[in-house]
């Protein structure tokens, strides 16, 4: 454990709250369990933001960022308590067809730039540095579609907060004094069936979406069913909105019928998300499910927290780590990601739409 920080002590995020970007990588990966790749990872840790200083010094205009994020059970191996009040496991949801799976991962790196191969210089100077102490759960490469749009056609992010209302709705504040600054996120890998999806008119979709598909504009209250993704993904708690801060991405390998978003989704607290994946999954009321998730299909799910860059800065290297058990690897034959395309359920889970609104 580090030791514990000055009252009056400034307390400086990571990048959580920054302007979107052009490119994007997001690296899950688990770490060998065993002593050593845990003393290296958290070494490592210590050292990430000169390694991001270092390679964002190539094109500063470029705005490249690292944002790293730590899975329950790494927490405890890598730094032991205290720990954050809200950090768990993914809690998977199931409701009739409808999966939303938790998959394995102790450290998610969301690398975000202008230019992909800032992103990409990034990732494999990451990957030198502990590569043979961990194993790659997935590695998804996200860009930005034609006016922000997901490869459904919507626009995504419509309803993300921004300024103070972002930082607000992002990172955690006195409500959990040891880690303040820090935030959570939730990522879920999302692949589309893009046949049936296309096979719809334009109305169904807007009907299903809560939103025009030109124009972005909102369907009226008359016009919008409740099942609409952006009415599940609408959260509230004594009259006032509950925020999540998004920064989805499309990605795809078209030669191998692959069509996805990347949904990430960050907040102060994780019961935010999980309420809108529980409305979407499980309905509200029960039965009242999205049906983009007819068209959708998650194959990813996992839980981080994301430590303040105070806290990376002032880990000590040299510290003494809890004791890493010795168990098999991660057998990755087991984790996400199917190569080729997913059966007829898989659309743009405007997912990305989960803006801690409706939104798109």
């Amino acid at each position: 454990m580090d030791a514990p920080r000055e009252l009056n002590e400034i307390i400086l995020p990571q990048t959580v709250v920054a302007p979107l970007t052009r490119s994007a990588i997001f690296l899950v990966v688990c770490i060998r369990q065993d002593q050593d790749a845990y003393t290296l990872v958290r070494s490592f840790c210590a050292d990430l933001a000169g390694l991001i200083r270092a390679v964002e010094f190539r094109d500063i205009e470029a705005g490249l960022t690292c944002i790293a994020g730590f899975g329950s059970d790494a927490w405890d191996r890598l730094f032991g308590a205290p720990r954050p009040a809200e950090l768990h496991p993914f809690q998977e949801i199931r409701s009739g067809s409808r999966h939303a799976v938790s998959t394995p991962g102790d450290i998610l790196f969301h690398i975000r730039a202008k230019r992909m191969d800032l992103c990409f210089e990034l990732a494999t100077q990451i990957m030198e540095n502990i590569g043979d102490a961990v194993t790659v759960i997935d590695e998804v490469h996200g860009f930005r579609y034609f006016e922000d749009r997901d490869v459904i056609g919507f626009v995504d992010g419509t309803e993300n907060p921004r300024g103070d209302a972002a930082r607000e709705a992002a990172i955690v504040g006195d409500e959990d004094p040891a880690f303040s600054g820090g935030s959570y996120v939730v990522v879920q890998k999302y692949l589309h069936d893009m046949k049936g999806w296309n096979a719809l008119s334009v109305e169904a979709q807007e009907r299903i979406i809560g939103r025009k598909k030109l124009s972005d504009i909102e369907l009226s209250g008359a016009e919008k069913p409740p099942s609409a993704h952006s009415a599940l993904t609408v959260i509230e708690e004594n009259g006032k909105e509950l925020k999540i801060l998004r920064d989805n991405m499309p990605f795809g390998r078209p030669g191998h019928g692959e069509f996805g978003t990347y949904f990430i989704g960050y907040s102060r607290t994780p019961r935010i998300t999980e309420t809108m994946l529980q409305n979407m999954f499980v309905g509200r009321p029960p039965g009242n499910y999205d049906q983009l998730l007819d068209f959708s299909r998650a194959v990813t799910g996992s839980l981080f927290f994301v430590p303040s860059a105070t806290f990376l800065d002032e880990i000590d290297p040299n510290a003494i780590t809890p004791d890493a058990p010795q168990s098999a690897p991660v057998d990755v034959s087991t984790t996400p990601a199917p190569p080729s395309p997913p059966p007829v359920r898989d659309t743009s889970l405007k997912i990305g739409s989960l803006k801690g609104k409706k939104d798109e």
